[in-house]
């Protein structure tokens, strides 16, 4: 493994490039901020707004926003209503897991603080296990069904809703590293950016799950989709998350600081709707060796909030730690032991990347912490 040197990133991560300096994507996204006019792109958002703005009668929808709840989600509504001046209506996907007492005060605080309709979808539960037991113990990517419908969900609905401009977060490859490094203000491709695509029908499909059960699973038909304006409000506004975290605060916000501290984590307040739900982000742990914690830690470290030392530290720490609540919620979902859990995510550990020691535990052969 070689890490980023401005920031705790492998190589492993998939689609990340490093430069000839040792530098990784996503530190030279950041860095190449400073030569974007985001006076002048803030403006293009604005003639956007305009071009779409009372497109269903004075008194109707006129942009649909893709939310979760979260933090950035917040940060998002309050751009499109309160600085654009739009009347959006906000769509989300709901995981089926047990939600937190803040995931469950957040959806409903971004509809009250901001004044906004939201369409919830809960997906076909009976299908969402059976996929899911199949890409976890295959693919480690159990939440790979969701995670499609996250995608997929919010397209069908603006063809629905006939509200051409729909508004996402983040570029997250351009962002954090990935296949789509090119950075655009088009979401239009977005489901092909790796975190839900790359498994084979015929690994979703079987005797608990047919085609009927996946009404969303695809993206509408492309004559819809031509019709179709979906952006990245990220491309418009330089991205913060911590930023986006101390805004959402102000209006309601609640993080998980009073509720949970999650040991795999570096901060209580990205990802926090469900427990659940990641068990996924962590699997990159055994397959690439780093997980949510040098996420985070990486994107500290572009923000200016962590060291580099810092950032590794904290790696150490935590990337490694599943958290035991995570598991259970997990386990109790699809009907797993915990020792069955435990055996599946044993035999995703990557070899080239680790070794067992004496005590049976798994290792990293290069961390991050022995890098300078």
């Amino acid at each position: 493994m070689r890490f980023c040197k401005r920031c705790v990133m492998p190589d492993t991560r998939p689609g990340i490039v490093f430069d000839n300096e040792g530098v990784c994507a996503a530190c030279t996204a950041y860095e190449n901020r400073k030569k974007v006019d985001y006076d002048e792109r803030y403006k293009e958002l604005k003639s956007l707004c305009d071009k779409y703005r009372g497109s269903n009668g004075e008194h109707g929808h006129d942009c649909m926003i893709a939310v979760s709840g979260g933090k950035d989600s917040h940060f998002q509504v309050h751009v499109i209503k309160e600085l654009m001046g739009m009347n959006p209506v906000l769509v989300t996907v709901e995981d089926n897991f047990p939600m937190t007492e803040a995931g469950i005060h957040n959806l409903k605080n971004i509809s009250e603080a901001f004044g906004c309709d939201i369409i919830s979808m809960k997906p076909n539960i009976k299908a969402q296990k059976a996929i899911m037991r199949k890409t976890f113990e295959k693919y480690g990517k159990p939440t790979y069904f969701i995670d499609r419908y996250i995608y997929t969900y919010p397209l069908h609905m603006a063809v629905k809703f006939r509200t051409p401009l729909l508004v996402y977060g983040e570029n997250i490859s351009y962002e954090y590293g990935g296949d789509q490094k090119k950075e655009t203000f088009s979401a239009m491709e977005q489901i092909e950016n790796g975190v839900a695509s790359g498994i084979p029908m015929e690994d979703i499909l079987g005797e608990e799950v047919s085609k009927k059960d996946l009404v969303f699973f695809d993206a509408p038909l492309s004559s819809a989709l031509a019709e179709l304006n979906p952006i990245y409000l990220s491309y418009f506004i330089p991205w913060n998350s911590y930023r986006n975290y101390i805004f959402a605060k102000s209006r309601g916000f609640h993080d998980l600081i009073h509720e949970w501290e999650r040991t795999h984590h570096i901060e209580q307040y990205d990802q926090v709707e469900s427990r659940a739900y990641l068990i996924h982000p962590w699997l990159k742990y055994p397959k690439f060796g780093h997980a949510s914690a040098t996420d985070y830690a990486s994107r500290l470290v572009r923000y200016g909030l962590l060291t580099r030392e810092e950032a590794k530290s904290l790696v150490k720490n935590h990337d490694h730690r599943l958290d035991v609540h995570a598991v259970r919620d997990f386990c109790q979902f699809l009907g797993y032991s915990e020792t069955e859990f435990w055996q599946v995510v044993d035999k995703l550990y990557n070899t080239e990347l680790f070794y067992k020691n004496t005590f049976g535990e798994w290792v990293l052969k290069t961390p991050v912490w022995e890098d300078n």
